[in-house]
């Protein structure tokens, strides 16, 4: 589903999944299982009980779903929908969601245009165990509690996305070596990709803010 591959990215791009996968392929791959899931998972009982996970998580869906019918019309309805950010963090870790290779768990934050990612990452798994001489990438190996600090916003269908800052275990990682690891890693696979990234939005979003905790998307 392209909405929640590319509505995603204001949160996830910022993340390591965003630094050390092809975020398309990892965007492509959760709305793929999403979907899947959701066709083999039996309905629950009218009288069944959820569980706060499953009701948020499906809470996201349900507006998920409706950011794509409604930009599928003429004119979409401008009302703003309105994401928040522990329906996203119950998302992203239910069964709904197929994390990258590697990527064991990841909690987002937002707060006026700022998004926090905290992180624990296997980077010998997500490397496919590759090995470099360089000094620059001896940082990114084993497993890590990770933190990725950046702005993200949407304005006039372009969403745009700037790390400021990424931490290994408490540890910053010096800029030099976060840009070496992006460009070998990420922009040398996706031209367009790095550490300031700029991506179409789908379904007429027009304008994608991050708040205190939620994400708002007005279409248009």
């Amino acid at each position: 589903m392209k909405t929640a591959r590319r509505l995603l990215n204001l949160f996830l791009l910022v993340s390591v999944a965003y630094l050390v996968t092809r975020p398309e392929s990892f965007f492509t791959s959760l709305a793929a299982s999403a979907k899947k899931l959701e066709q083999q998972q039996p309905p629950a009982p009218a009288n069944a009980s959820t569980g706060s996970t499953h009701r948020l998580a499906h809470s996201l869906q349900l507006k998920l779903d409706y950011i794509q019918e409604n930009g599928a019309k003429p004119r979409p309805e401008p009302v703003p929908t309105v994401m928040t950010e522990d329906e996203i963090n119950e998302y992203l870790a239910s069964d709904r969601v197929q994390l990258p290779k590697g990527i064991e768990k990841i909690t987002l934050q937002g707060r006026s245009g700022l998004v926090t990612a905290l992180l624990r990452v296997d980077f010998d798994k997500v490397r496919d165990g590759q090995r470099s001489p360089n000094p620059l990438l001896g940082m990114f190996s084993g497993t890590h509690n990770v933190v990725v600090e950046s702005d993200a916003t949407g304005q006039a269908g372009q969403g745009r996305v700037h790390v400021h800052t990424v931490t290994l275990d408490g540890i910053e990682v010096p800029r030099i070596a976060l840009q070496y690891f992006v460009d070998r890693y990420v922009t040398a696979k996706n031209p367009n990709l790095g550490l300031d990234s700029q991506f179409q939005l789908p379904d007429r979003i027009d304008v994608a803010t991050v708040g205190y905790h939620k994400l708002t998307v007005t279409q248009r």
